[in-house]
Formats: structure tokens, C-alpha cells, sequence
């Protein structure tokens, strides 16, 4: 499903993988992955990245001062990034796995623009778990998006979309369960 915005080129598609093999591959990172609770550095002040994450590819990645050493990928990981490249048509090189222990976890306000990724990144974000809320907003008009990610949805951002939007998944009111959240991503050296 298109979602239509300016300056962006979204895909939605939430059915990606069917509840039962979500559910799966759910239980099989859990296992498989060695999540961190790594430490960042915002104006100047040390604070706790508001969930676990781990970082897979063939280099490093760097963002607010934290350098993420990359681990070999995991059976999972490798059978869902062959499935995202078979669908989208995109090759991706590394993958940020994010852990969402509960609706307290989040991500705040930011773009995947780190120059490493490109002018314009395609960025193959794979949902496992609870439903969380997806925002977007545009970095010049304001103009909103809402995207409840559901259990086995895939969203596809391209184009223009890190250049001119900022997403978030913020902390929740409502109880949630866990949610692994898989970025795939092309670095380029």
C-alpha cells in the first residue's frame, strides 16, 4: 500500500509475513540475538538508548557518538533479509535490530541520513511483536503520518523520505509486550 506524502516515497505492506511466521522468527531472534543497552551522548551528557539493540553487517555504524561493532547475522536475521531483497528488489548490506521491551522503550525524533547511507537510503523496516505507533513528520511543513506497525509488516521508505522527514516510536500510555523492530539498510563506505 502506497502511502502518500510530500517528499516521500513510503510502501506499506502489513501482511509480510503471515501472525504464525512472525511469530516465529519473533522467538527465534529473541534467542539468536545478543541485545545492548548501549549508552549515547546527547549535548554533551551520557544517557541510556530507551531500548536494546544490535547492529549486523560487514562494518561499523556510528551515530551520536556511539560506535556499534557489528555482529556475523543469524540464521533468521539472513532468511528475512533474503525474503526483503527477494520483494523489494534492494540488496542490504547491514541491519540495525532494535528491541522494544515494552511500551516505556521508544526512539525519538530523528532521520536515517548519516552519510554513510547515501543522498537518498532505502531503509526496509521489518515489524515483529506488539503493535507500536510509527510517526512521521515533515522536517519543513509539519505535516504528519501516523503508521500503526503491525505484527509481520514490512514499510519501505525511499527517495526523499530521510532527507525531508524525521519518524519516531514514542513511549505509549497503553500497556505493550515486546517488539523487535529489523532496519535494513545499504552502507556505503
Amino acid at each position: 500500500m502506497k502511502i502518500k506524502a510530500q517528499n516521500a516515497l513510503l510502501n506499506y505492506y502489513p501482511s509480510f509475513f503471515d501472525t504464525q511466521v512472525a511469530r516465529t522468527l519473533t522467538q527465534s531472534l529473541l534467542s539468536e540475538v545478543a541485545f545492548s543497552q548501549d549508552t549515547i551522548t546527547l549535548y554533551g551528557k551520557q544517557h541510556n538508548v530507551p531500548r536494546l539493540q544490535a547492529w549486523f553487517g560487514s562494518a561499523g555504524y556510528q551515530y551520536s557518538g556511539l560506535l556499534m561493532k557489528p555482529f556475523s547475522w543469524t540464521p533468521s536475521l539472513l532468511a528475512i533479509k533474503e525474503k526483503v531483497e527477494h520483494f523489494s528488489g534492494y540488496q542490504f548490506n547491514s541491519a540495525l535490530v532494535n528491541l522494544y521491551r515494552n511500551q516505556h522503550d521508544s526512539v525519538s525524533w530523528h532521520s536515517d541520513d548519516e552519510p554513510e547511507l547515501g543522498k537518498h537510503p532505502v531503509i526496509a523496516s521489518i515489524s515483529l511483536g506488539a503493535t507500536r505507533t510509527f510517526k512521521l513528520k515533515h522536517k519543513e511543513s509539519k505535516e504528519n503520518l501516523t503508521i500503526p506497525l503491525v505484527e509481520g509488516s514490512l514499510l519501505m521508505m525511499e527517495g526523499e523520505t530521510q532527507e525531508y522527514w524525521q519518524h519516531a516510536v514514542l513511549k505509549e500510555k497503553k500497556a505493550s509486550g515486546p517488539r523487535i523492530n529489523i532496519t535494513f539498510r545499504q552502507l556505503h563506505k
